[in-house]
């Protein structure tokens, strides 16, 4: 896998983090982060688990995030799910490389009830072909519970991981 100074910034900002009791690290965490990525920091969401191999994120069913009949809103689910994949994502590529959503599919099939949680893995294949490539897409798996357990929704993320700087162009 990657030595330490090819880690990504995410995966060196989570590093120095580490020794921080979990719930600290996950307020520190979702600052440093909402910060970044500003509408992360407004949703509230929170960076309850993260890894290499599996980011776990929340957000309260509070009412800035509610829709009409006082559950979280479905755009806040999908800001969710895209949250915990890009940064499990982001935890995996080369120091050089940035992440970007290609697409995402989100299909409600109940009312979610309470807070949700979303949990993004990669396998050990995956976090090796981002380790090693430069360049490239992968559908990453993510599922959303709400306070019963179950999942409200079925999330498709596809992400693309690419250099930085691009290449001139050659005449």
């Amino acid at each position: 896998m990657m030595s330490k100074n090819s880690k990504s910034m995410i995966a060196k900002v989570v590093s120095a983090t580490n020794f921080l009791p979990n719930t600290l690290q996950a307020k520190v965490l979702s600052k440093a982060f909402g910060t970044v990525v500003p509408m992360v920091g407004t949703a509230g969401i929170s960076y309850d688990l993260v890894t290499a191999e599996k980011v776990i994120c929340s957000i309260k069913n509070r009412r800035k995030m509610q829709n009409h009949i006082h559950g979280v809103h479905a755009v806040a689910m999908a800001l969710l799910a895209e949250t915990a994949t890009g940064f499990v994502v982001g935890m995996n590529i080369q120091p050089e490389g940035m992440v970007l959503i290609k697409s995402l599919k989100v299909e409600y099939k109940k009312v979610a009830k309470g807070d949700l949680i979303a949990t993004a893995t990669l396998s050990p294949s995956q976090r090796e072909l981002m380790a090693t490539t430069p360049k490239g897409e992968m559908t990453v798996p993510c599922i959303i519970t709400d306070e019963t357990g179950q999942s409200p929704v079925e999330i498709e993320m596809i992400w693309v991981w690419l250099p930085k700087k691009r290449p001139a162009k050659v005449a």
